[in-house]
Formats: C-alpha cells, structure tokens, sequence
C-alpha cells in the first residue's frame, strides 16, 4: 500500500465517515463499516482514530469547517452586516442543504446521540458552540469593517441564526418544497436583519 500523510488520511476516513453516517446514522456507524468505506484495513483506521468518539469529533470539526467556507465564500466584508448575514445564509442553504439532505440528517442524528449518550458539555455541546461562534465571528468582522455597530450582541444573533435555521432545515427534511423553503428562509432572514438593526458608528 502507497504511503499517505496523515492529514490526508484523516480527511479520506471523515469523508468515508459521513458516508456512513448518512447512509445508517450515528448508532449504526462502527469503524469497520469506515474502514471498509475508505478501502483501508482497520488497523490503519484505529491508528488515527483510536476511538469511534475521536472520529465522530473529527467530523464535526469537518462539518464546521464546511459551513465557515460558505458562509465567506464570495464574501464582501466591506459591504456590511446586512450583506453578509443575507449573502451567508443563501450560500449556506444552497450549498449545505438543498441538495444534502443526507449530510443534515447525519448531523442532527450526531447531535441527538451525543445528547442522549453524553448529556451536556459532549459532541453537540461542541458542534453547536462551534457553529454559533464561527457564524457570530464572522458577522461581528463584518460589522467592525463596515464601520457598524449592531443592536445585540453577536453571541446573542449567532445562536438565533442558528435556532432559526436548524427549524427551516428540519421542515425541509421533512417536507421538501424548495419553493416555500426560499420564501420562508428570505423572511426569516429578513426578520433576523431588523433584529440586529445595523447603524453606522458615527463619533
């Protein structure tokens, strides 16, 4: 077998991971099942994931990076606020979870299972403080660079961002209209964007 470096072979066993995950969901996934997806022996797979927890965190960590590419992807800071909080949700929805429907059951499953099998401060204490932070981040540097202040805290609109869009996302799942998702998506937005109240900082 060729020699990988480990960076890449942790980035094919997460890859292979979501595959699984979104086929049979979090309980059903074992490092085998994995290790047969990625084509590797088991043994190679217990050598950068010594435990089925390590790799779930991997994923998550893989998942989150996902969404920071989005959400800047294109992205004009200079622009403010209000750009980047609708420019980012659109790019989010359309590239994260029109067409991935798989890939947002997996993650709602993994957030589920971690709450149920490890209570608080576990996997979905982690991937949501992760979320919530990068999108709270971002949005605060583009405020800073427009010259804006905002009338909540960012923390504060991070986590109703987030709250809003996990409630599109599982009526998307569970009724796929992708009309009336826009549409609710664009008022919900625009809802969130009055919420914040952008002004310019004059002094």
């Amino acid at each position: 077998m060729a020699y990988v470096k480990a960076a890449q072979r942790e980035q094919e066993i997460v890859a292979a991971a979501v595959q699984v995950l979104s086929k049979v969901g979090v309980a059903g996934t074992t490092l085998r099942a994995v290790a047969a997806e990625a084509g590797i022996p088991l043994g190679t797979l217990h050598y950068v994931f010594a435990s089925k927890d390590a790799m779930l965190r991997a994923v998550i960590n893989s998942a989150t990076v996902d969404v920071v590419t989005a959400l800047r992807a294109d992205a004009a800071l200079d622009r403010g606020l209000v750009h980047a909080i609708r420019h980012g949700t659109e790019r989010v929805w359309q590239g994260l979870v029109a067409d991935a429907a798989g890939l947002q059951i997996m993650q709602y499953e993994l957030a589920m299972y971690s709450v149920r099998s490890e209570g608080r401060g576990g996997l979905a204490q982690l991937q949501y403080e992760r979320y919530t932070s990068l999108v709270a981040d971002f949005w605060e540097q583009a405020a800073r660079t427009a010259g804006e202040r905002c009338a909540v805290d960012f923390a504060t609109l991070g986590r109703l961002a987030l709250a809003m869009m996990d409630g599109l996302i599982i009526q998307y799942l569970v009724n796929p209209d992708p009309a009336r998702a826009q549409r609710d998506l664009n008022r919900a937005v625009d809802m969130l964007v009055a919420f914040a109240d952008p002004q310019p900082i004059v002094g």
